[in-house]
């Protein structure tokens, strides 16, 4: 099954929680503390990988999660930090943020892209020993890993797109000039999906041509299967638009030409503006007049032309070879530059880790804060230091401001996350 988009969820790992922790040795006095920090969590990175030609793995596995770090422990011992999750994906595979359609990668190179970091660990009681607080009860949680939902769409790298409608000969084309099978029969779609073949002019050149299934019109709003494989004519260097210039069909070759072209406008206009051969198939079983009327037509277009019979390989060798000579004056298959964020996604993920939302009922006041979870389980309630470091996260935070704004007194209650505390100023 060609699968050439998928939506998963990827998940960095956290950070492992510093350790509270204080030296205990005979005959060593007042050992102080000596709590770890813990490891940093797996980063999630993505590879191009040429043994996967499809995004049909997605399907089934949709959500990646990577290790947390391990927490950190006695002895100043720092938590081992966690591998990294490798997904491997097609080259040619466009990685965007699901929800804002950001550019975050495009998998074209050998180059690996680290696309969610993994958190930092959090630092043990050991560094927060002071000479006026000797033994700190409270050490840090590791950070949260980066989180996205993205989408996967392949959009093959090929440097040569065939295009043209179904059953004009583009299957047979590729199979005469490449070591590429795809299935052939006379009836239209008999193509489903793309099919890549490396086309070799001489022992050291060669170029990688697609055959696009084919287009009918209406595809660049959505008709028929043109319309979902439209995407990987997008990286093509040059267009090879094949015409059936006998009209055996009852069609009109002008009449193709010009709808095919239109399709490719809608879909991007850049793509219709890029460089075009046509190649007039089934040559063979078309009169002189017909190929000759043809001719002119696409001459006028300023495009060359060539008169091919891919059944019989008639100009088949002809046409690669200008195919070749083009490519040599075109620049390289386009590559998608990762977009950066915008101020508003920076403000965004700024404050994305201390939002709050506070709500009074029946005289007490709920505070939900996911984000403080972590940090409340390294808070010993009994001491008095640990208590300060606390209080001072709420403070920092902008809790104390909120609570005291919506008129909290002296002794209310205040349930934050399910631990209830008496409000004191």
């Amino acid at each position: 099954m060609f699968v050439d988009k998928a939506k998963i969820k990827i998940k960095a790992g956290d950070g492992g929680d510093g350790a509270v922790s204080f030296h205990r040795e005979k005959y060593v006095a007042a050992g102080g503390p000596d709590g770890g920090d813990g490891g940093r969590g797996g980063d999630v990175i993505f590879q191009a990988d040429d043994n996967f030609s499809t995004l049909v793995d997605f399907r089934y596995k949709r959500k990646y999660t990577a290790e947390k770090g391990q927490n950190g422990s006695s002895r100043n011992c720092t938590g081992k930090s966690a591998p990294p999750l490798i997904i491997k994906v097609p080259r040619g595979t466009l990685i965007r943020d699901a929800e804002t359609g950001r550019i975050m990668a495009d998998m074209s190179s050998d180059e690996p892209k680290i696309l969610a970091k993994g958190g930092m660990g959090g630092k043990g009681n050991a560094n927060f020993a002071t000479p006026t607080r000797q033994i700190p009860k409270f050490a840090k949680p590791g950070y949260q890993g980066e989180e996205f939902e993205v989408t996967l769409e392949l959009k093959l790298l090929a440097d040569v797109g065939l295009v043209g409608f179904p059953n004009v000969g583009k299957s047979t084309l590729i199979s005469v000039v490449s070591a590429a099978k795809p299935k052939i029969a006379n009836y239209h779609f008999t193509t489903l999906t793309p099919v890549l073949g490396v086309v070799k002019t001489d022992e050291e050149r060669s170029f990688v041509m697609a055959d696009i299934p084919g287009l009918i019109e209406g595809a660049g709003d959505g008709v028929g299967l043109g319309h979902e494989f439209l995407r990987h004519v997008e990286r093509c260097r040059l267009i090879v638009h094949v015409v059936d210039v006998s009209g055996i069909e009852g069609r009109d070759p002008k009449e193709d030409f010009r709808i095919i072209n239109e399709e490719l406008a809608k879909f991007d206009v850049e793509l219709a503006m890029r460089p075009q051969i046509v190649a007039a198939n089934k040559s063979d079983m078309a009169s002189e007049e017909q190929i000759e009327d043809f001719r002119s037509f696409v001459e006028e277009q300023g495009m060359p032309f060539f008169c091919i019979s891919a059944a019989t390989t008639q100009g088949t060798r002809e046409l690669v070879m200008k195919i070749a000579e083009v490519l040599e004056t075109l620049p390289p298959i386009k590559e998608y530059e990762p977009e950066p964020l915008t101020q508003a996604e920076l403000d965004d993920m700024a404050g994305a880790g201390k939002r709050f939302e506070i709500t009074e009922e029946d005289g007490i006041y709920y505070v939900e804060a996911p984000w403080i979870q972590p940090i409340m389980r390294t808070v010993d309630p009994d001491d008095y230091s640990s208590l300060q470091y606390f209080q001072r996260v709420l403070i920092n935070s902008g809790i104390i401001a909120k609570l005291e704004e919506m008129g909290v007194k002296e002794g209310d209650t205040v349930n934050l996350e399910g631990f209830e505390f008496d409000f004191i100023y």
